[in-house]
Order: structure tokens, then sequence, then C-alpha cells
């Protein structure tokens, strides 16, 4: 039997946590047994162990990775600067409190798709999803400095940290809402998106 070479572990590793981020967005943490998800990477169960202690371990990894594509995308669009659609939070907003990332069969970004499931579990996943919030709250606040910046205004940084806690919070909230009702009242989910998408950086 040929030995599995260091880049063909991996590269199972990847598939493990790739498949088990799209299986714990979408239906949740607890929702899916460790069977499922190596099913889900094309791998057998029992060899889940040779690459996490426990599923624990991996629910750390999935968040940390998660969040990570989410803020590089972030990142991307503030680097940007002012784009087609206005300048970088605009864009955020508009994105995230979209039709098409309500509707994302995956969940897409950990911040509401892990916000239920992260209170739930141990401290490190706790901590995974924490640091990743924190990486939104800095790249927002540091955004709305910039913006102010540019305007010739003056803002604190704890000021500008507080309206970005408050810009999180309601983005993360609006769209666990609104996915909450989507199907058995699409109206209100698609109000509930508008309203905030039009203030939530007022």
């Amino acid at each position: 039997m040929p030995r599995i070479t260091k880049e063909d572990k991996a590269r199972n590793r990847q598939n493990i946590v790739e498949a088990a981020g799209r299986l714990f967005r979408s239906r949740g943490i607890d929702a899916v047994g460790i069977a499922e998800l190596m099913k889900e990477a094309g791998l057998t169960h029992g060899g889940f162990y040779n690459h996490f202690a426990s599923k624990s371990d991996l629910v750390v990894e999935v968040c940390r990775t998660s969040f990570a594509t989410s803020l590089e995308s972030l990142a991307g669009m503030i680097e940007e600067g002012q784009g087609q659609g206005g300048p970088p939070l605009k864009r955020v907003v508009a994105g995230y409190l979209s039709t098409a990332h309500r509707d994302a069969a995956n969940g897409v970004c950990p911040s509401a798709s892990l916000v239920t499931d992260a209170g739930r579990q141990n401290e490190e996943v706790q901590g995974a999803y924490a640091e990743g919030v924190e990486g939104y709250l800095t790249g927002f606040t540091a955004e709305f400095l910039r913006e102010a910046e540019e305007k010739g205004h003056q803002l604190d940084p704890a000021e500008a940290r507080q309206k970005a806690i408050r810009l999180l919070s309601e983005m993360v909230g609006a769209l666990v809402i609104a996915r909450a009702v989507r199907h058995i009242e699409p109206g209100l989910s698609d109000d509930i998106l508008h309203a905030s998408r039009s203030h939530a950086l007022d």
C-alpha cells in the first residue's frame, strides 16, 4: 500500500476544513457529525483523527479559516477605496445585507452563520470567533477614521470603534433575522435587509 505524502496529507486536511466549513455554516456545528463531514470531504471516517484531535479542534480551524477569507475580502474592498458602488463601507454593507448573501446555501460569512453556534461551544471556539469579530472591528474602525480624515473631520478612535461595533452588530443581527423569516415571510425578510442597508451607516 503506497504511503501518503505530506502534500496528500495537507490536501486531505484542507478538504476536511472546507467541507466542514460548508456544512457548519449551512446547518450548524452540532447538526453535523464527523462521519458526515468526512464523507463530504471524500475521505473515510477513521482518517479524521490523523488530522484533528477532536471535532472542537476542527471547529476552531474552520472558524479561523472562514473569518480569514471574509477579512481578506474586506481588506480588498478597503484597499480599492472608492468604487462603483461608493466608498468601501457602503459597498461592504450592500454586499453583506444583500439577498444573495442572505440566500447563499453555505452561509458564506461566519460572523452571522456561526454566531449562535459559537456561543454554545467551548472557550477555544469562542476565542476563534472573537478573533474574527475583532478583525472586522479593526477594519471598520480604521475605515471610519480614514473617511473622517478624508472629509477633514476629527473622529476620536474610541468613537470610531463604537461606530464599528454598532455597524457589525446591526449587519449581523439584520442578516440573521432576515434568514430566519425568509421562507415564511419573504417580504418581511426583504424589508429587514432594505431598512438596515439603507440606514446602517447613518
